[in-house]
């Protein structure tokens, strides 16, 4: 008799506004081998996705729109005292080897994430954990393990209802020894450069086909440009930016990442494209923070608006992200040429940009 697959419990960081996006892909990658755990509504969380995985776990590593991935473990224990107890410790060691097997002889060193990790239980913990794993405890260790309150306890259950005893602990750890949102293929970091995994989602929106002409304005270091052809090849992909120094970054990146894209020196103004030419935008217009200013936005996002209007064929997709919201919301209430036909809210490290999907009129 074949031996009964094992049910993980899993989860996922995700950037605050993706978790639906981040669900899509889960289920459009892995398919049965997932199942997605939605709590209440009283009980949704902000930037992680639940869910439950049979079968091999390195599968969880190709995901694009997260930012990592955790197997996890609930112990209903009142206090994390109790996870020091033989048969708890040995099933976290259990839960690591595990971790360990998506990507083995790639950990070197441990990080145990906790409220209160200078405790004298999460100290002995740590210690216990290092010296059986053979990792060297680290600041930002290839193995992080998290320990927490529980958030898999009884979803159908009021948490005021609950004793901490009913709610448990739960351990997590990572999967792979960095975030997944740390693309192999950066081998050229650039100020400013997008989230990958933010990208990833902003290229799925568009829904990629291999028959698309893809623009990639203001480019940068190709994050967008990259992340699109991850998704799906296209007819044609162009990145165009005035910055020699980005484009040179862009370069690098796409070359490390195998893809096959043309890269332009040029005023996102005034494209070198014909007219109704391109079946999709996508764009990481300046914020205002890291680069560029508020004063300059007011009159780059117009024009940038109105280039993008005259190359998109009728119908073609847009999808741009920007801290600017004020100043985005109002030109797109008042164009004729972009219709908005979905508009996401993210959260990245404390600012809340708005990702906008746009259709061109026709």
């Amino acid at each position: 008799m074949a031996a009964k697959p094992i049910v993980h419990l899993c989860e996922a960081d995700v950037a605050e506004g993706l978790e639906e996006i981040a669900r899509e892909e889960l289920r459009n990658k892995l398919g049965r081998q997932v199942t997605v755990r939605q709590p209440p509504a009283a009980q949704a969380l902000r930037g992680i996705v639940q869910f439950t995985h049979t079968g091999d776990l390195r599968a969880l590593t190709t995901l694009k729109t997260v930012q990592a991935v955790f197997v996890v473990k609930r112990f209903a224990v009142p206090r994390p005292k109790a996870l020091l107890g033989d048969e708890h410790f040995r099933a976290i060691l259990d839960l690591i080897e595990q971790a360990r097997s998506t990507q083995p002889d790639t950990f070197r060193s441990l990080y145990l994430s906790a409220a209160g990790s200078d405790s004298s239980v999460m100290r002995r913990l740590k210690h216990e954990l290092s010296q059986r794993t053979h990792l060297v405890l680290a600041e930002e260790g290839d193995l992080l393990v998290r320990v927490r309150p529980s958030l898999w306890a009884r979803p159908d259950t009021p948490s005021s209802n609950m004793t901490q005893k009913d709610r448990g602990w739960d351990v997590l750890v990572r999967l792979s020894p960095r975030p997944l949102a740390t693309r192999s293929w950066r081998v050229c970091n650039f100020e400013g450069a997008l989230n990958a995994a933010v990208a990833h989602a902003m290229a799925l929106l568009t829904r990629p086909t291999a028959q698309d002409v893809f623009l990639n304005l203001a480019c940068g270091s190709g994050t967008l440009l990259i992340e699109r052809l991850t998704c799906a090849p296209a007819r044609l992909a162009v990145g165009c930016d005035m910055s020699r120094e980005a484009l040179d970054c862009a370069q690098r990146n796409v070359a490390a990442a195998g893809c096959n894209a043309i890269l332009w020196q040029c005023d996102g103004q005034r494209l070198p494209l014909a007219d109704h030419s391109v079946d999709v935008v996508c764009a990481d217009l300046p914020f205002g923070h890291l680069v560029g200013s508020h004063g300059q936005n007011v009159t780059l996002y117009p024009r940038l608006l109105a280039e993008a209007a005259r190359v998109a064929k009728p119908g073609a997709r847009f999808a741009l992200i920007t801290h600017e919201v004020r100043l985005t919301e109002s030109l797109l209430a008042a164009s004729q040429a972009w219709l908005i036909d979905r508009t996401v809210r993210v959260e990245l490290g404390g600012l809340h940009p708005r990702i906008y999907l746009l259709r061109r009129s026709g």
